[in-house]
């Protein structure tokens, strides 16, 4: 007969903060968001720590380059998402590492023979209204041209219009050569009133542009994410498969920290993977572990030498766990319990093991609940998905712009491999995730600011500076019932309405 087991599973929603003592000091401003993002002695400093507590999550539909970058210049951190070759993996982690700031690689470029109406979708599509022109439409092809929306009318010229007819060509440009620092650049922009100055080797092959809009923003970014040589932390996703492949490749290209991404972390399989990175590596590559739902799981993988624990089975908003499998556990209340068992672990053993939650965000105030629950960062999805700088399209959906979402155990991601059940790599007949859109919502940055001004006020208001005192100083109280709708896939418009999922908008 089966054991009933005695915790709850209670959501988010089903809290509220109880508002403490605030002092004049407790304003946002003065509110620290730092944590560690790795385990660490008591009376030590953690190897790595975030100046915001958010990861995103190691989803293809979430979690590039482009938006790793982004991230990490707000203070945050990406997992690049390993359902994909390890060299196509390594190559992105590459990219952010060596990504240099302010120099942007173009992911919106023309060729001349390209149309008017081309350019007018893909603006569309990435929002971007400067678009170099190249000979064979790469981001490092021979520059012939750029196009700005000052070099066309769209209410008057006919769509079928050539490139090169309204382009500003090569010869009429001012750009300047690779290996030009940021500042000469800025200075090239300022000198010569320019919104824009595209960078050029020496056979005239595009490297990158320079906006002047982006001078500004790199010098107000005080919580950049920074290695010991000024490059951008990045994380990378891991399975239990081909790890011994794998982590060599993506240490080798730079990664900082490095997650097991599997629906269920509470195996023998993470302890063999855990086990075979220390043994080849011992602590100087840093690994996260998950997910577990309980503490019993949490001292199993931190006992197994994990970093940190991700926290959450089926909570996600295209998550479907629990409905195919009748697994998991109300999001607060699993977080609840392993942020206990973390404090009774680091009492014991002196070592305290970060927790990360992941899932069952829905709304801002779902992160502030987070942390007062104990969570050290949050790492999240659907959130991230909706922004310009995820991987995805940005598509017009009955009048409105959408992006495209969908989860890592959806039969689009085909990524069996973070399920730990041995034997055949592909052997699941069914799904555990959806094919989504989610509101198309801008820019990271705006969306970031606005997000964790909410968490630093709603601190502010139980009388905390920084999370620990959060943690202390939280009073949560318990307000209504509502895990059924927290376990079915919401918040996401569904395209397929055959997969037959609750849905909530």
């Amino acid at each position: 007969m089966a054991t009933f087991f005695e915790g709850e599973s209670h959501t988010f929603s089903e809290y509220l903060l109880v508002p403490g003592y605030s002092s004049a000091e407790n304003i946002p401003a003065n509110v620290s968001l730092r944590t560690p993002l790795v385990r660490f002695k008591r009376g030590e400093e953690p190897a790595l720590s975030l100046n915001i507590p958010m990861v995103s999550a190691i989803m293809q539909a979430v979690s590039g380059p482009k938006l790793a970058v982004a991230l990490a210049q707000e203070g945050g951190l990406s997992f690049i998402y390993g359902s994909q070759s390890a060299d196509d993996e390594a190559a992105m982690v590459r990219e952010v590492k060596s990504y240099k700031a302010g120099f942007v690689v173009s992911d919106s470029t023309l060729t001349p023979d390209m149309t008017l109406g081309q350019v007018m979708e893909m603006k569309e599509r990435t929002g971007h209204s400067t678009m170099p022109v190249t000979d064979d439409g790469t981001s490092h092809g021979h520059l012939v041209g750029i196009v700005t929306s000052r070099d066309y009318r769209p209410s008057r010229d006919d769509r079928a219009k050539l490139v090169s007819e309204f382009m500003t060509p090569r010869e009429k440009m001012i750009v300047a050569e690779d290996g030009t620092s940021l500042k000469t650049a800025n200075d090239i922009i300022w000198d010569n009133k320019l919104n824009q100055l595209p960078i050029v080797d020496a056979d005239n092959r595009l490297v990158a542009l320079v906006f002047r809009k982006d001078y500004d923003s790199h010098k107000s970014r005080p919580d950049e994410l920074l290695d010991q040589h000024k490059r951008y932390l990045v994380g990378a996703g891991i399975n239990t498969r081909d790890y011994a492949e794998r982590v060599p490749k993506l240490v080798d290209a730079g990664a900082d920290v490095l997650c097991i991404d599997s629906s269920e972390g509470f195996s023998e399989w993470q302890k063999r993977t855990l086990a075979w990175i220390r043994e080849n590596y011992g602590d100087s590559v840093r690994v996260g572990a998950g997910n577990v739902v309980d503490a019993e799981g949490f001292r199993f993988l931190a006992d197994c030498g994990a970093d940190f624990v991700k926290v959450g089975i089926g909570g996600g908003s295209i998550c479907i766990t629990r409905e195919q499998k009748g697994i998991g556990r109300g999001q607060a209340s699993a977080l609840i319990d392993v942020c206990r068992a973390r404090d009774e672990y680091y009492e014991e053993t002196g070592v305290y093991v970060p927790v990360c939650s992941d899932g069952g965000i829905v709304y801002d105030y779902h992160m502030t609940l987070a942390l007062a629950m104990g969570a050290d960062f949050l790492m999240l999805g659907r959130y991230f998905a909706r922004f310009d700088e995820s991987p995805t399209r940005r598509v017009n959906v009955n009048g409105s712009y959408m992006k495209e979402y969908w989860g890592e155990g959806s039969a689009r991601a085909r990524n069996w491999q973070r399920y730990d059940l041995g034997g055949n790599k592909k052997g699941l007949s069914f799904v555990e995730g959806v094919d989504s859109y989610v509101p198309y919502a801008g820019p990271l940055k705006e969306n970031v600011d606005n997000s964790l001004l909410k968490v630093r006020s709603t601190m502010c208001n139980c009388g905390a500076l920084d999370l620990a005192e959060f943690r202390e100083k939280a009073k949560l109280t318990l307000v209504s019932a509502t895990s059924l709708v927290e376990g079915g896939a919401h918040d996401v418009l569904l395209k397929d309405s055959s997969q037959q999922v609750n849905f909530r908008s």
